[in-house]
C-alpha cells in the first residue's frame, strides 16, 4: 500500500490504541486509510494478504470500531459484553479457548501477510498492527487507549 509505506515515519511514533482481540489500532490500515484511494488500496492488499477472498467495498473495508460491529472474526467482541467486562484480561476464564485459536489464527496470517508486503518496514508495522496480540493483551488495559 503506497500510501501506508509513505506515512510509516510517521506511524512509528503513534501511541498504541488497543482492540479487543489486542490488535494495534493507531497503525492499522483499516483505522488509518481516510480517502477513497486508501480504502481501495486497502481492500487490494487484504486481499492480496488472504484477509478476504476478494476486493471488497470502501464501505465494507472502512474501519469504525470494534464497538460498532456487529461481528468480530475471533468472536471476542460479543464474548466481552457477554462476560461483562471491557478486555479479554479481566475476564475469569482468561486465557480461554478462543484466544488460543485467535493467536492460531493470527500466527498462519502471518506468513500470508509477509509475502504480501513491498518492504520490510511495511512488513514490521503491519507486525505491529496485527501480530503483536498476546503482548498487547498482557498490556491491557491500561497500556494504551482501547478501542
Amino acid at each position: 500500500m503506497r500510501w501506508y509505506k509513505d506515512r510509516i515515519g510517521e506511524m512509528k511514533g503513534y501511541a498504541p490504541v488497543y482492540s479487543v482481540c489486542g490488535d494495534d489500532c493507531a497503525v492499522c490500515p483499516r483505522y488509518l486509510a481516510r480517502t477513497e484511494e486508501e480504502l481501495h488500496e486497502t481492500a487490494v492488499f487484504w486481499r492480496d494478504a488472504g484477509w478476504r477472498d476478494r476486493v471488497v467495498s470502501n464501505e465494507e473495508i472502512r474501519c469504525r470500531g470494534c464497538g460498532t460491529r456487529s461481528t468480530c472474526a475471533f468472536q471476542l467482541l460479543p464474548c466481552v459484553q457477554a462476560h461483562g467486562v471491557a478486555a479479554c484480561r479481566e475476564c475469569g476464564e482468561y486465557p480461554c479457548g478462543k484466544i488460543a485459536d485467535m493467536l492460531r489464527r493470527s500466527e498462519e496470517k502471518k506468513r500470508q501477510c509477509r509475502a504480501a508486503c513491498g518492504t520490510a518496514a511495511e512488513f514490521e508495522m503491519l507486525c505491529r498492527a496485527f501480530y503483536e496480540k498476546e503482548e498487547n493483551l498482557q498490556k491491557m488495559p491500561g497500556g494504551g487507549k482501547q478501542l
